[in-house]
This record gives structure tokens, C-alpha cells and sequence, in this order.
């Protein structure tokens, strides 16, 4: 509730300010009809621009630093890479372009910062971020952009003199920064780049290569890799950083300095980083078309140099989906297609499990591509791209007579039992249109699709599996568990009265424990699936499980209050029926405290 009056509060605020830029926008009018007229035009969501004009002309007449500030925040917020909280944005506005040090004593108050903006920009206070007052203003500033001039290029200005401040690089790689102190950092660290792509000067570009003088040492280095989140670095955070400036500028998609950088007598086009990346993998991870292409065109370039855990630049652009970059790497002769990683993963291996379907046409184009080739879990890439869902992808492999869509992975598990364990029927449907899959085909417990599908309650492939002739609805698993005892052990009532609702199927049908449907149902306290199993007029309440325990006294064992009466409505349930310990019911509620059931049991 606390959220929603903060949420309410901060709307209610916003469309104040937004009443009042249009009241003074009216009242600029000099005629009642004139008035009227801006008035309807308001109404209907137009003239907002006038009002926006008038307000922006007093943010400029204001004069001095305060026209400064107002311009400068709506600059920022309205350019930023993602929505700025009051600390980062009011550190950003301290910022000097090329200058050492950083003033604390400039940074002003997010109160002034408020004032100076005129109105049109509002504190969001439940996500702590700044924020333009209208969704309309953003349309406005992005239609004039001669009100900031070059704004990506002064933003990544800004961006790299905090990071090339004395304060910032003093901060130490071994453990992580106060972001309190330097509340700028992590926004500079991992959004420059992105800002200077867009658009380069001069200076961005000075600033940066001073950044790279000693960049294995600088903080934004550790916070940079962190964010891009490559798996096959997790464990190289801890270790020297050694990620170059051409590292950086190849992750950022930044040409210009590429091309720099690669003219330096004595750079290292294939030094591979802490993660074991070539500029060239991070390029292609990233997709990076025109850094690629760059890198691609040295003489000394190895297109193929792969990282830590084996990834080439083509297996990364194949994971990630980058057409243009796969495009590249595949008219070259010295890149292997099938090359594998640690894990036995092809690049197609890679597209397919992620679902790029145009990656995946690409390379099944490139003679030598095997399209069936198992990688990590011995699971092939229908398998694979069948447990994600990625219904084109196997849609392409189910139409080829080279791919096996019966073969399992390690664990047993076909590609259809995998579309049925995450429950995407589209994927079931195609698979099951292709007249030589195996509907029936257990893991290595024994489980069968229609088994996984009840356990985790896929009622839609449940239901597709049901109408086929050749699934078996009572096949048992190695530990005798039917899909019917699945669904009732996870209590998936609406699996249960589908099951239920087929002719055939034994509703009292004992796992290896001895355990039915209703035994394992009461266990775990699904009253809902007790009760339509106790519609069925040929259930056994009392059916013990192998220690002679009957529903009744597990019920009462777990505490079940709800059950315990359900089973107590039936007049075929003794509740004084001990098991084969001589334990009663009641003596089990009492025995771990179920205080509400022994009062149900003694009543």
C-alpha cells in the first residue's frame, strides 16, 4: 500500500507540473478565443510543444549556471543509456571535461538541480531516479536536437574525464568501490563506450586513449567485465585484469579507435585477455559488424583463436545471433565450423540451443555441418533447442533426414520428453508430426513424456500425448510411479481429472512403496486432488502403504487438518485403524504435535 501512495504521489506531482506548463501556455494567448482554442488543442494532447518552448525559454533566461544546470540535466536524462538516480546525475553535472581532479564542492543539490529545470523534470521518489515530467517532452527534446548540440559525444566526454580523474583512478581493482563516494562510476564505467559510438569527437576520442595507458589496472575495467556477464569468465574476477584498450573498444563497437589502435607499432591484434577473449571474440560477441570487419582485414589476425572455454569468435556470434558477423567468419577459409569448445559444443550447436534461426540456415549452408552433432549433457541440438522451446529451430532439424529425433542425451531424455518437461506444445505438436518419434521413450528412470508432463502439470501436452493410440497411460517408472501418481504427489488437479476421465486407468495403482495415488496425495496435503480422487467410485481409502500405513494415519502423521476431514466424510474410513506398527491415527497427530488434528479426530 506504502508503494502505491508513493507511486500515486509521484504521478499526482507530474501531472501538477504538467497542468501548470499548460496554464501558463494559455495565459501566454492574448484573446478569450485564442485561449480557447490552445485550451481544446491541449485537451486532445496537442500544443504541448508551445508549452515546452516557453518553459525552455526561461530555463535559458535564467542565465549563467542555473541555464546551465537546467539544460545540461535535461541533456542527460533525456540521452542516458538507462534512467539515472539523483546521486549519479548530480555527480555527471560536477564533472570539468578534461580536468585531473574531481570537485566535490561542484556538485550541486538535486533541490537546485530541480529549480534550474523549471518543471520539467521531476524526482521519481520510489525508484530514486530523475525523471522528465511527461512521456510527450522526451518526443520533444529527441525532435529538437540543436537544443544540446553533440550530446552523445559531450556525455562520453564527461564520462571518460570522471574515469580519468586522480580520485577515480586511485581506486583500487582488488576489492569493489564505494559507489556512495563515487556515485558516477559504475554509470561512467559501462555506458561511455556506448555514448562515443554513437558519436565520437575529437576529444572523446583523446580521453579515451589516455583511459587505456593503464587500463589492466583500472577500476572500470572490473566493473565493465562484470556487466557483460561471459560466463566463460566467471572464475577471472578475482585475477589480474588484463583487458587492453583494443579489448575495450572491440566490446563498445567503437571503429575509430580500433582502427587506431591496430595501426600501433606493436599491438597484439590476438592477445588473448583475463578471460582468454581475443578482441575479435568480443567483437563478434557483441556483433559488432564493423569491428569485426576491421580486425578481420589485419594480416595477422587468427579468426579462429578461441578463449578460455574453447569459444571461437564464430561460436560466439553464433550463441548470440549476430547474422552479419556468422556471415563474415563463414566466407573464410581459416575458420573451422565444427571447431568444438570444452564442453564438445559446435557453433550450430550453440545457434540452435538459443534459437537463431538464421544462424542456423547460414551454417547448415557451410559444407561440413553436422547438424546432429551432441554437445554438453551428450544432448544434441534438437534436444537442445526443443527443452528452450525454439520451435523454428526445430521445426528446420525435424525436416532433415540426418537428424535423429529420437536420440537422447546422457540422462535418457529424447527431445520430445524435454518439450514435454518444459511444457512448450508447439514444440510437442511438431515433434509428434514427425511419424517416427517415439512417444513412449522413458529416461533413464524409466519416466516417460507423459509422465514428466503430469509431474510438472503441462495440462496442454498432457492432453496432446492422451489423444495419441500409442501412449501408454499407465506405463510405470523404475520406481512404479504412474503419471497419475505424479500428478496427484504435485497435486495437478486438472492432470488428474483428464487421467481420470480415460478408461483403463487404476486409481489405486501402488508405486514401489506401496504408495497410490490418494496415499501420496494425502502425504502432501492436496485436497483438492483427495477429493476427486474420492469421487471415483472405485477408490480405496484404506489401501496401506508397504509399512501398513493407511491414508488416514499419514494424513494425520503430516498434520494434513483439511484432509484428515475430507477422509473422515467417508463412512469406509475407520479412524481408530492403527498400522502395521499399531500406530492410530491419533496417536500420530499427537505423536508430533498436530494439536488441531487430534481435537478433529476426537470429535
Amino acid at each position: 500500500m506504502g508503494s502505491y501512495i508513493k507511486l500515486s504521489t509521484n504521478r499526482c506531482v507530474s501531472r501538477f507540473l504538467l497542468v501548470s506548463l499548460n496554464i501558463d501556455a494559455i495565459l501566454q494567448e492574448t484573446t478569450i478565443y485564442r485561449r480557447r482554442q490552445k485550451l481544446s488543442a491541449m485537451t486532445d494532447g496537442l500544443g504541448l510543444g508551445d508549452a515546452y518552448d516557453v518553459t525552455l525559454g526561461r530555463i535559458k533566461g535564467q542565465g549563467g549556471e542555473r541555464s546551465r544546470l537546467g539544460m545540461a540535466a535535461l541533456m542527460w536524462i533525456s540521452h542516458a543509456e538507462r534512467p539515472l538516480n539523483a546521486n549519479e546525475l548530480c555527480h555527471a553535472l560536477a564533472v570539468e571535461i578534461g580536468s585531473p581532479n574531481l570537485n566535490i564542492d561542484n556538485v550541486p543539490s538535486i533541490g537546485t538541480l530541480l529549480a534550474c529545470c523549471q518543471g520539467l523534470v521531476a524526482l521519481d521518489k520510489e525508484a530514486s531516479t530523475v525523471r522528465l515530467i511527461h512521456f510527450t517532452l522526451q518526443e520533444y527534446l529527441r525532435a529538437h536536437p540543436q537544443l544540446f548540440g553533440s550530446a552523445h559525444s559531450t556525455i562520453a566526454e564527461i564520462c571518460l574525464s570522471y574515469l580519468n580523474s586522480q580520485q577515480v583512478k586511485a581506486l583500487s581493482t582488488s576489492s569493489s568501490p564505494d559507489l556512495r563516494r563515487t556515485p558516477f562510476l559504475e554509470y561512467s564505467s559501462l555506458y561511455w563506450g556506448m555514448h562515443a559510438k554513437r558519436d565520437l569527437s575529437e576529444c572523446a576520442k583523446l580521453l579515451a586513449l589516455k583511459l587505456f595507458d593503464d587500463f589492466d589496472n583500472h577500476i572500470s575495467t572490473k566493473i565493465l567485465l562484470k556487466a557483460q556477464k561471459p560466463y566463460w569468465c566467471a572464475n577471472s574476477y578475482h585475477k589480474p585484469f588484463l583487458f587492453s584498450g583494443l579489448h575495450c573498444a572491440s566490446t563498445f563497437g567503437i571503429v575509430e579507435i580500433v582502427v587506431g589502435l591496430v595501426r600501433v607499432e606493436g599491438c597484439d591484434i590476438n592477445q588473448r585477455d583475463c578471460t582468454g577473449g581475443t578482441p575479435l571474440v568480443w567483437a563478434a560477441w557483441n556483433g559488432h559488424e564493423k569491428v569485426v570487419e576491421v580486425l578481420l582485414g589485419q594480416d595477422d589476425i587468427n579468426p579462429d583463436k578461441p578463449d578460455n572455454v574453447g569459444q571461437t569468435p564464430l561460436c560466439r556470434a553464433a550463441r548470440n545471433g549476430h547474422e552479419g558477423v556468422v556471415k563474415m567468419l563463414l566466407e573464410r577459409d581459416d575458420v573451422d565450423p565444427e571447431k568444438l569448445d570444452k564442453y564438445g559444443r559446435t557453433p550450430f550447436w550453440c545457434a540452435a540451443g538459443n534459437g537463431h534461426e538464421e544462424v542456423v540456415k547460414m551454417l547448415l549452408g557451410r559444407d561440413g555441418v553436422n547438424p546432429a552433432k551432441s554437445g554438453e549433457g551428450g544432448r544434441t541440438p534438437l534436444c537442445c533447442a526443443a527443452r528452450r522451446g525454439h520451435e523454428g529451430v526445430v521445426k528446420i532439424l525435424v525436416g532433415r533426414d540426418d537428424v535423429d529425433p529420437n536420440k537422447p542425451d546422457e540422462d535418457g531424455q529424447t527431445p520430445l520428453y524435454c518439450a514435454c518437461w518444459k511444457g512448450h506444445e508447439g514444440v510437442v505438436k511438431i515433434l509428434l508430426g514427425r511419424g517416427d518419434v517415439n512417444p513412449n521413450k522413458p529416461d533413464n528412470d524409466g519416466e516417460t513424456p507423459l509422465c514428466c508432463a503430469a509431474w510438472y502439470g503441462h495440462e496442454g501436452v498432457v492432453k496432446m500425448l492422451l489423444e495419441r493410440d500409442d501412449v501408454n497411460p499407465e506405463t510405470q517408472d523404475d520406481f512404479g510411479q504412474t503419471p497419475l501418481y505424479c500428478a496427484a504427489w504435485r497435486g495437478r488437479e486438472g492432470v488428474v481429472k483428464m487421467l481420470l476421465g480415460l478408461g483403463g486407468v487404476n486409481p489405486n495403482k501402488p508405486d514401489n512403496d506401496g504408495e497410490t495415488p490418494l496415499y501420496c496425495a494425502t502425504r502432501e496435503g492436496h485436497e483438492g486432488v483427495v477429493k476427486i480422487l474420492l469421487g471415483r467410485g472405485d477408490i480405496n481409502p484404506k489401501k496401506p502403504d508397504n509399512d501398513g500405513q493407511t491414508p488416514l494415519c499419514c494424513a494425520a502423521w503430516e498434520g494434513h487438518e483439511g484432509v484428515v476431514k475430507i477422509l473422515l466424510g467417508r463412512d469406509d474410513v475407520n479412524p481408530d485403524e492403527p498400522d502395521s506398527f499399531g500406530r492410530t491415527p491419533l496417536y500420530c497427530a499427537a505423536q508430533n504435535g498436530h494439536e488441531e488434528v487430534v481435537k478433529i479426530l476426537r470429535g
